[in-house]
């Protein structure tokens, strides 16, 4: 189970370092060849890599074991305080379902089911907002669940920030050496991360005002918004960076994470 824990932050320190590294051509190299800036682009650009079905089926596998690792703390409880409470476990509940589902779209991508693990994270938004939309009451609905985006993207900075991440690490084990460095990483990406997040729900919830599911967007869209402001190629280059922090924060977590 350590294993497959280990190897699951491992996998997903390097989605988020490949979509830092689109993002970052994104910035200063116009669209980037069109490439998507999310889970898709990054399964794209590890496809063509040397040996790249074998790298994916090998992320694939390691994304399946952290759904297994998260699964096992849904059922037994898992390590640090308050851990076993039924919050605890019910947001590990949500997590391996999280994971289950992004290891079956990476192996289906490898099997060459392409529309399976590369779609576009902007085009699948718009389609389940309009779908959404439909519904009765559904902008209310598309509202609360982009504001409740932000709200957790906000939290995901602030916690970041207030390095609560130190929580879920044997930071006993570390040298001091490895502990700035951890808390550098864990503070840039995470906040970087949560920015996204929030104002990928902020669009949600200008989408449901509007009555527009053009409105909504996901990662790609979210981050090539960053360069249309006032220095918007520096800015998503800082956001890109930080993403990529997040991922070498996640190889941190592969190391030093509580199990």
């Amino acid at each position: 189970m350590a294993v497959a824990a280990r190897s699951g932050f491992a996998a997903r320190g390097l989605i988020h370092v490949l979509v830092g590294v689109i993002a970052l051509r994104i910035a200063f190299g116009g669209d980037g060849g069109r490439q998507q800036a999310d889970r898709g682009g990054a399964l794209e650009e590890l496809a063509h890599r040397p040996f790249g079905v074998a790298l994916l089926w090998i992320v694939g596998a390691a994304l399946a074991g952290m759904a297994l690792w998260r699964l096992s703390e849904a059922v037994f409880g898992g390590a640090g305080p308050g851990a076993g409470k039924p919050s605890k476990r019910l947001a590990s509940l949500g997590r391996c379902v999280f994971y289950a589902f992004l290891s079956f779209s990476v192996l289906a991508y490898a099997v060459g089911s392409r529309s399976s693990g590369s779609g576009s994270s902007d085009r699948s938004t718009r389609d389940v907002t309009a779908m959404a939309l439909r519904w009765p009451a559904g902008q209310w609905l598309v509202g609360l669940g982009g504001a409740t985006v932000v709200i957790i993207g906000l939290w995901m900075s602030v916690r970041a920030l207030r390095r609560k991440f130190r929580r879920q690490l044997r930071t006993d084990a570390m040298s001091p050496r490895a502990r700035r460095f951890t808390d550098f990483f864990g503070v840039v990406g995470g906040t970087a991360q949560g920015l996204v997040f929030a104002v990928a729900g902020g669009f949600a919830v200008v989408a449901a005002a509007r009555h527009r599911p053009g409105e909504a967007k996901g990662v790609d869209d979210t981050l090539r918004s960053f360069r249309d402001l006032p220095a918007g190629p520096w800015l998503l280059a800082l956001i890109a960076l930080g993403l990529m922090a997040f991922g070498v924060f996640s190889w941190c977590g592969a190391r030093w994470q509580r199990l």
